[in-house]
């Protein structure tokens, strides 16, 4: 009988693009016997892992759980203990909005090894992927990431406090309460506030809309924008190369109106 040694690691997916993969996760992945995985992770990442190693989906959308969190973190564990490494595999940045830490904390109350191998954030890899710097000289001195959803799927509290700010504000988890988010910038007096909004960043799905608070929520319909979608608000976004056509023709259509 194989003497088995548990172990667990959590790897960032990034944001989309496997090409934005790291070194360390894919050594990881090379080496894993069980391989959980998102829905936000894309599936050309999974050929990194052995063609042997068991693959488990355990992916998460509003209204379509194949596992609920106690789920998958006895998954998990339970893999660990049968099969020994086990890939958890998760999109983005595992500890930025993404639970990370509940499943490493359940692992480690089993006495399980735990591994970290952080991600890239789609919060700074997807605005950067069209030309938006978050922060840049002369224009934004911070910014705040904030989920738009919390846990009890109601709006962050926090979102009114940044809106508020003279800061960029990026918002994960937003598209279903964006007209709550608008009408938050809106009492700010924000109207003429640049926002990008970009659907499945860094991947082949990739679509963007741009405008302005008062207007964007007109864009997402036109464009048909949805989940899952980074919310950019701020100056920031006017500053973008990349986006400046697109920025023009909106301009273009309001003095047109």
């Amino acid at each position: 009988m194989l003497n088995i040694k548990p172990k667990i690691t959590l790897v960032g997916a990034g944001p989309g693009d496997p090409d934005l993969l790291t070194l360390k996760a894919v050594k990881a992945l090379a080496e894993a016997n069980v391989v959980l995985y998102d829905a936000l992770a894309n599936e050309e990442i999974l050929d990194y892992a052995p063609k042997t190693a068991i693959r488990i989906f355990v992916g998460k959308r509003i209204g379509n759980h194949a596992f609920t969190q106690d789920q998958i973190n006895q998954l998990i564990v339970d893999n660990a203990l049968t099969y020994g490494n086990v890939v958890r595999l998760k999109g983005g940045d595992p500890f930025i909005f993404g639970r990370g830490s509940e499943e490493v904390e359940f692992a480690e109350s089993f006495g399980i090894e735990t591994i970290v191998v952080p991600g890239i954030s789609s919060i700074v890899a997807v605005p950067a992927s069209q030309g938006i710097s978050i922060t840049k000289r002369g224009v934004s001195e911070s910014f705040w990431a904030i989920t738009g959803t919390t846990s009890d799927r109601k709006l962050s509290s926090d979102i009114a406090l940044a809106a508020q700010s003279s800061a960029t504000v990026v918002i994960l988890m937003g598209m279903h309460k964006l007209a709550q988010i608008i009408d938050l910038f809106q009492k700010e007096d924000k109207g003429n506030l640049p926002v990008a909004i970009i659907q499945n960043g860094t991947t082949a799905e990739e679509k963007v809309g741009v405008g302005t608070v008062d207007s964007i929520l007109e864009v997402v319909k036109q464009k048909e924008l949805g989940s899952p979608a980074i919310i950019v608000i701020g100056e920031v976004v006017r500053e973008s190369n990349k986006l400046k056509g697109f920025y023009e023709e909106f301009l273009s259509k309001e003095e047109i109106r």
